[in-house]
């Protein structure tokens, strides 16, 4: 059998880690895995494709004059891609736009299409995210679901049947699978030494959502939070692209980089960044990924957004969910959430799924 998986961003790739070393051990299928390009920099792609070892067969050359014309392009050249090599199944990762590009071009093709995180649902649709998901899912096959919520969408929604064709699969969770694969090098990574941080004794910061970053009120707040952060512990603060351009954009750049106690840094490496996360008191973040990946680490984290698409974050993991509440940060420094892990979060998720399609 043939599987094609097609990624585009660097939390595809984390998904993705594993398909084809255990594919290889088995021998019964055969992955290709196609790159849309929609993260296509060195620091956003390249090093994490060296730290995988994991090198895409196909890149495409992302073009376009605007976010639909690029979208339009992406589904036009993958369904090329997918009619000269012909691939049985075809696996999108994910809720960002190339998701959605591979669902819909699988589907003019007429091929099987399997979504991995199926049915995660944050029931906002101001986020471009939760559009993906959802439209991903209705042209979805087979579905390979992450927590018991996803599978309580789906049935709800009428998409979950347990047989057949559209059968839905609480397998797990394919980022941890990439933790558990990579955590000795995880561990024996340098940063605390290089940035003189101690365990358990600095605060992670990510930010990059529109709706933290995309305003003046949003970026005010965040340095609001840096400055009361900071008096008892450094933070660390790795920039996305996009929230370094919309500091300079509002004028706040020059303020952000005179703060006291931070440490502002390029975009890391994977193994860099899980070394951080894994050793934080505290981890405050807008991403979905993250808030699984200090679950499963057992840290601290606060996530400033008003909904989550990753329930079990907050219900049996560590994550709380905070909205421009200065008060309700400090408590959640003061008294760090206890949390388990969920159930199949335990770096088996990708056997799982090749297990089903085999």
């Amino acid at each position: 059998m043939k599987l094609l998986i097609v990624i585009g961003t660097r939390p595809n790739f984390i998904k993705v880690t594993q398909f084809k070393k255990l594919a290889r051990e088995r021998g019964n299928i055969d992955i290709d895995i196609v790159h849309t390009g929609q993260h296509y920099d060195q620091a956003m792609a390249g090093v994490f494709f060296e730290q995988f070892k994991l090198q895409p067969d196909h890149f495409l050359s992302l073009r376009g004059d605007g976010p639909a014309d690029v979208f339009g392009h992406m589904v036009a050249d993958l369904g090329s891609y997918m009619q000269d090599t012909r691939p049985d199944v075809v696996m999108v990762p994910g809720d960002v736009n190339s998701t959605l590009a591979g669902a819909l071009a699988a589907n003019r093709m007429g091929l099987p299409l399997c979504h991995l995180e199926a049915g995660l649902r944050s029931f906002d649709r101001a986020m471009p995210e939760e559009v993906n998901r959802i439209l991903v899912d209705q042209l979805t096959d087979t579905y390979f679901v992450t927590e018991q919520s996803g599978l309580d969408h789906l049935k709800a929604e009428g998409l979950d049947v347990k047989s057949g064709t559209n059968a839905a699969h609480l397998v797990g969770n394919t980022m941890i699978d990439t933790i558990v694969a990579f955590d000795e090098q995880i561990q024996a990574n340098p940063i605390l030494k290089d940035l003189g941080l101690d365990r358990g004794r600095y605060i992670l910061m990510t930010m990059h959502r529109p709706s933290n970053v995309d305003n003046a009120e949003g970026l005010n707040f965040i340095l609001e939070v840096i400055r009361d952060v900071a008096r008892d512990q450094k933070v660390v603060f790795p920039l996305h692209p996009r929230t370094r351009k919309k500091c300079e954009e509002f004028g706040i750049w020059s303020e952000m980089k005179a703060l006291s106690n931070i440490v502002l840094v390029e975009p890391m490496d994977y193994f860099t960044f899980q070394h951080l996360i894994a050793h934080a008191s505290t981890v405050i973040t807008d991403s979905g990924g993250i808030q699984e990946e200090t679950t499963f680490r057992q840290v601290n984290c606060v996530t400033l957004r008003e909904n989550t698409e990753r329930p079990s974050t907050l219900d049996i993991g560590t994550n709380t969910l905070v909205i421009r509440d200065l008060d309700a940060i400090r408590a959640c420094l003061e008294q760090p959430k206890a949390g388990t892990i969920p159930p199949l979060w335990d770096g088996r998720a990708t056997h799982r799924i090749l297990d089903i399609l085999a």
